[in-house]
């Protein structure tokens, strides 16, 4: 077995992992990196080529948006997914060559290799738990994971020997549902070893449960509002948008709540989509788009009439790291109102416009001004410490990749974690080579 690392390990971003076994090629994700210009997985076009199979846990743009490389060196297979995901991605490819442009850059690839592009859908080749076989001596099983709407975990077996794949993994979700080992398939009533796992760490040491986090959330806004400030909350189009603005609706019953349409409809979508939920969560999703306070933002003037003077409230507008020019407007809207507050809950690109706003001092430019602050409150979507120890139990025993985060993260946790008794973990950078 041979994994190459063309992304996304000791790194937070450009998600992509080769696998091969024997003649079986396999790669797991092909996302890019939101920093300059962006940075793409480190692809060896000829091994593209020559995939047997391309697998995609999910849409978000760290795991997508350089698929269509693997059609320009030359792919021709099917990129096995879900429906939601396919439904989702372009969305993702938009909003990258938006970016892309604004960075003053070019797309490595043309429309053609995104038009290119064919999907096989795990729901309807399998039910979770069971085998597919997506290849010649390739065979998937996958389960929910709770990050997103259509997103899984992948179980593969390449010629015999089998390779976990956590992809963003979070059991906490207030909406989507996660599948746990019991999704493994068995065999003879025992389940075989896995020679290698993939596993989402992406909180290194973190080892709070959502609901702390929720609370210290709740109390940060719940601060602002009684002072009579608003609440900034820029999200994914897709993800913890869905349950932060069900959560906030809850949370804030009498508060105005503003919301982008883009937000709002993502959140609409996953009534069509209950095999993906929680049980209760139709019901707070249909609780939540019939709010008496809730409005849903569709153009400019609805912007402005929203951030009326003695009108405090919450927002929620898409784009998570504030890069967008619309995004942007949102903040210097708040700046305008002259008390706020803007609550950052997920990752920040080095250079994006949320990382500025949280490290650069008060006074520059592009920084919070007057009583607008800035804080960094995460909402949980990916796995901490205590999530890849219970992790571990149940997928580990051969080696383990712990990945979606800095060098220094997962040194730190591979080195507690192996101090517990934990063996056969594996600090890996782009670029490595791992042969067991």
């Amino acid at each position: 077995m041979q994994l190459d690392i063309w992304g996304g390990a000791g790194e937070h971003g450009r998600s992509s992992y080769y696998l091969l076994h024997n003649d079986c090629r396999v790669l797991l994700d092909c996302g890019v990196k939101k920093t300059g210009s962006g940075e793409y997985p480190l692809i060896d076009p000829a091994q593209a080529a020559r995939l047997d199979a391309v697998f995609l846990s999910h849409a978000h743009e760290d795991h997508s948006v350089a698929l269509p490389l693997l059609i320009k060196h030359g792919y021709r297979g099917p990129v096995w997914t879900t429906r939601a995901t396919a439904q989702q991605i372009g969305a993702y490819f938009s909003s990258w060559s938006g970016y892309v442009k604004g960075q003053g850059a070019e797309l490595p690839y043309e429309e053609e290799h995104i038009a290119a592009l064919q999907f096989a859908y795990l729901e309807d080749a399998g039910p979770p738990g069971t085998w597919i076989d997506a290849a010649p001596s390739v065979r998937v099983c996958w389960g929910r994971s709770g990050h997103l709407l259509g997103s899984v975990w992948l179980l593969l077996e390449l010629d015999g020997e089998r390779v976990f794949f956590s992809g963003d993994y979070t059991s906490e979700s207030l909406l989507l549902a996660a599948d746990g080992p019991e999704r493994l398939p068995e065999e003879h009533g025992v389940q075989p070893p896995i020679q290698l796992s993939l596993i989402d760490a992406a909180y290194g040491l973190d080892e709070e449960a959502q609901a702390v986090k929720l609370d210290r959330l709740a109390e940060r806004i719940s601060l602002t509002l009684t002072g009579g400030g608003s609440v900034l909350l820029p999200v994914p189009t897709f993800g913890r948008g869905q349950d932060l603005l069900v959560w906030a609706s809850e949370q804030f019953p009498d508060t105005a709540l503003n919301a982008e349409r883009e937000v709002v409809d993502a959140l609409a979508q996953m009534l069509d989509a209950p095999e993906w939920l929680w049980d209760g969560a139709r019901e707070r999703i249909l609780r939540c788009l019939v709010h008496p306070h809730l409005t849903v933002i569709d153009n400019e003037d609805q912007r402005s009439q929203a951030f009326a003077p003695d009108r405090a409230g919450l927002y929620l507008t898409s784009d998570g790291m504030l890069q967008s020019p619309r995004a942007q407007a949102y903040y210097r809207r708040l700046t305008a109102s002259g008390h706020g507050c803007v609550i950052l809950t997920g990752h920040l690109a080095e250079g994006s416009f949320g990382q500025r706003l949280l490290m650069q001092p008060p006074g520059d430019a592009d920084a919070p001004t007057g009583s607008i602050e800035a804080v960094k409150l995460r909402y949980k979507v990916h796995q901490g410490a205590g999530d890849v120890r219970r992790m571990l139990r149940a997928f580990g025993g051969g080696v383990t990749v712990p990945v979606h985060t800095g060098t220094k993260a997962i040194d730190a946790l591979c080195a507690m974690l192996e101090t517990e008794g934990f063996t056969g973990l594996r600090s890996l950078q782009p670029g490595d080579q791992l042969c067991l």
